[in-house]
Formats: structure tokens, C-alpha cells, sequence
């Protein structure tokens, strides 16, 4: 499984096109052959996935029993959007106008690269998302990885 990582501040141009950083870019898998898949996130942003994680992902998605609604509901949702791109010789993406407005992306975007995805936000989305005071966000680690052991 791919392991990416980083915060990226970037600018989108008028045209929706995206330098992905090299920093980003020197992380992409070489199976990926330069194809990436967008689609919407779970929360107010985008998720970018390298070919190989996006055929695992929607693999998963895809073996949902189909008979049950909840299911088609979730993977109708889960799987909006979706589009395949390709890195140009650049390096850009050119994000969908459609999937730009619905994370209210503007100019200025913040790429999250955590696992086998990137998150793809508005910079003033993301930063209100972030806004959580330490105490709070103490007691989120305790609820979360309270039961978790780091040293082992």
C-alpha cells in the first residue's frame, strides 16, 4: 500500500490546472504509470488517488452487495465524481470545474497527502477545519488512540 505524505500549499489556475509538487510527485508509484483518479471527498474536499490505490478502493466499493440499499446509497456517494487524469509532461492535473465548485476550491488549495490518498482543499476550508483548540484535540487523541500502544 502507497504511504504519501505531506502538506502542499498550491495555486490552481483559471483553467483548473494543478502543478502537483515535486515533492508529491517524487512519492507516486511508478505503477501508477502518471494516471491518478479524483473524485469527492467524505468531508468538503477532493480525494486523489494513484491508479493502483484507486482500482484497490473501488474494488472494495465495488464488492458491496448491490442488493442492499444502503450499499448502492453509499457507493453512488462515495464513487461521485470519480474522473481519471493524467500527469502532463509538467507535471499538472486539470481538475473538473464540477468537482472544483463542490469543495469550493478558489485560487489558493492545500494538498493532504496522508496513506494512499490526497486530500484536496480550499486553503480557507482547511485551515477552519484544523481550527481546534490543544485541549480539544487532546482529549480527540485520547478518544481515538487512547487504546494504541506507539512503542510496540
Amino acid at each position: 500500500m502507497t504511504n504519501l505524505i505531506g502538506e502542499y500549499e498550491c495555486k490552481i489556475d483559471a483553467k483548473g490546472r494543478l502543478l502537483v509538487p515535486s515533492g508529491l510527485r517524487k512519492q507516486f508509484s511508478p505503477e501508477a504509470e502518471g494516471k491518478l483518479f479524483v473524485k469527492r471527498g467524505i468531508e468538503n474536499c477532493l480525494e486523489l488517488y494513484q491508479k493502483h490505490d484507486w482500482e484497490s478502493v473501488s474494488e472494495k466499493v465495488s464488492s458491496l452487495n448491490q442488493f442492499v440499499k444502503k450499499n448502492r446509497v453509499f457507493a453512488r456517494k462515495f464513487i461521485s465524481g470519480a474522473t481519471q487524469l493524467e500527469l502532463d509532461s509538467v507535471g499538472r492535473i486539470n481538475l473538473p470545474k464540477i468537482l472544483l465548485d463542490y469543495a469550493g476550491v478558489k485560487k489558493t488549495l492545500i494538498l493532504f497527502a496522508y496513506g494512499n490518498k490526497i486530500e484536496i482543499w480550499d486553503k480557507a476550508v482547511y485551515d477552519a477545519e484544523l481550527d481546534m483548540s490543544d485541549d480539544d484535540f487532546a482529549g480527540l487523541a485520547e478518544e481515538v488512540m487512547g487504546d494504541f500502544n506507539l512503542d510496540e
